[in-house]
């Protein structure tokens, strides 16, 4: 059966009814048309009561998606404020103090697909992967800066690896930097280098993440959890193409492209005042958003297939039709990275269907108190305190899972019902790589 070879979706217009800028219409060219009073959004509005990065018209296969990007003072449908819905023709949007009406346009924007299924190591035969597969070889020749968002686990390493790989400096180094993983007071040494003595520790010198991408590219995954008070200093960094090693006033030139990466969008961290807005412009210059596997369903197969033959040593390297339809059933809330540890579970224990964390066999939510099954419980291939410790990690995960759908992902409050330190509940989250809302 032959593929589509161009995305296609129709296009909207917007019209200003009540506001400063009434009478003003903009229509989208692309799939997404951001209203906001940041220079850059599609559809700028002088209101003072709109946020910079107010709210985002989507067009997808289920229809015209609005969402509020945790704007202040919200957005409104009817007189109720909403977070997001889907938009029919006629609509009336109040953004602040601004009215607009939302209208189809008896007109389709075509964009390009890929023909091929893989990128570097990334891997899809999506349209929606086919379409960013289509945008990464301009993007990669170029010298800009790159931002790609996506959920955990969908693959935001292997696209930046595969930019960096395709560029004119894949003869120099691919560093990377995950600005989690780094205690806050780190950071700085992280990315621009200390001299010897600069403080307690430091025995010698040594360059940063910067200065050893010379002539590569350095990648700042999770670039959404950076410190606010380090975000100005990475700002002059890219602004000005140098850096001072701590403990030196000795410029250092940079020569090296930024990829960066998160699992959270910007634009409403820098609404909740998270995220610096000068800095966001810096790093947006190219956006790429990694769809979750819950938007990609039809790649399930293919990746599948890869992973099962990755894993297998002998035998056949075809994964056995039943797993297949057992894995296409599932949501998969953590993605490719889930998607793979379940093919590597069922390859290792022979598991056609393997169980799944966070959901029964009627898709509710999960016995948080059970011990694994009885033939789980016995691994050879495992030492004893190496199977406590599956078993530990599997309970805490399904418990976290469960107590984060029960107070609909609103960390504190769970904090709350779990009886322990919201640090530590944040912690054991981005351990078993689950999220939050984190209010």
């Amino acid at each position: 059966m032959s593929r589509s070879t161009e995305l296609v979706f129709r296009r909207f217009r917007l019209k200003v009814l009540e506001g400063p800028e009434r009478g003003l219409t903009r229509d989208s060219d692309e799939p997404e048309l951001v209203i906001g009073s940041a220079p850059g959004t599609h559809l700028t509005l002088t209101d003072p009561t709109v946020s910079r990065h107010h709210c985002a018209i989507t067009a997808t296969a289920e229809g015209f998606l609005l969402r509020d990007l945790d704007s202040k003072n919200g957005t409104t449908m009817a007189g109720y404020r909403v977070r997001s819905a889907y938009l029919k023709a006629g609509t009336v949007l109040g953004v602040g103090e601004t009215s607009l009406r939302f209208e189809h346009l008896d007109e389709e924007v075509r964009q390009p697909l890929s023909h091929e299924e893989r990128y570097g190591r990334a891997l899809g035969q999506s349209a929606a992967m086919r379409r960013v597969f289509a945008l990464l070889p301009r993007i990669a020749g170029s010298a800009s800066t790159v931002l790609i968002e996506g959920e955990t686990g969908t693959g935001k390493g292997l696209v930046a690896e595969a930019i960096h790989q395709s560029s004119p400096r894949a003869g120099g180094p691919f560093v990377v930097v995950d600005c989690s993983a780094i205690p806050p007071n780190l950071i700085e040494a992280e990315l621009f280098g200390h001299v010897k003595g600069a403080f307690t520790g430091a025995v010698a010198s040594r360059p940063g993440a910067f200065e050893a991408a010379r002539g590569g590219t350095v990648f700042l995954d999770e670039i959404g959890e950076l410190p606010l008070d380090m975000q100005p200093k990475l700002l002059r960094a890219l602004e000005e193409r140098i850096v001072k090693r701590i403990g030196s006033l000795d410029p250092v030139p940079l020569d090296m492209r930024v990829v960066a990466a998160t699992h959270r969008d910007l634009r409403k961290e820098v609404n909740r005042g998270r995220f610096r807005a000068d800095l966001f412009y810096r790093l947006n210059v190219v956006r790429i958003r990694i769809p979750p596997l819950r938007e990609r369903i039809e790649d399930i197969p293919l990746l599948v297939a890869h992973f099962y033959e990755q894993l297998v040593t002998d035998g056949d390297p075809s994964p056995p039709a039943e797993l297949l339809q057992a894995l296409a059933q599932q949501d998969w809330p953590g993605n490719v990275r889930e998607l793979r540890a379940a093919v590597e579970r069922a390859v290792l224990l022979g598991d056609a269907a393997p169980w799944r964390d966070g959901a029964d066999d009627e898709g509710g939510a999960p016995d948080s108190a059970a011990p694994p099954a009885p033939e789980d419980a016995f691994d050879p291939a495992l030492s004893f305190r190496a199977a406590k410790e599956k078993a530990t990690s599997r309970w805490e995960r399904a418990y976290l899972r469960g107590l984060l759908r029960a107070h609909g992902g609103n960390l504190s409050a769970a904090a709350r019902a779990a009886r322990m330190d919201r640090s530590h509940l944040h912690e054991l989250l981005r351990r078993h790589d689950l999220s939050a809302r984190e209010e």
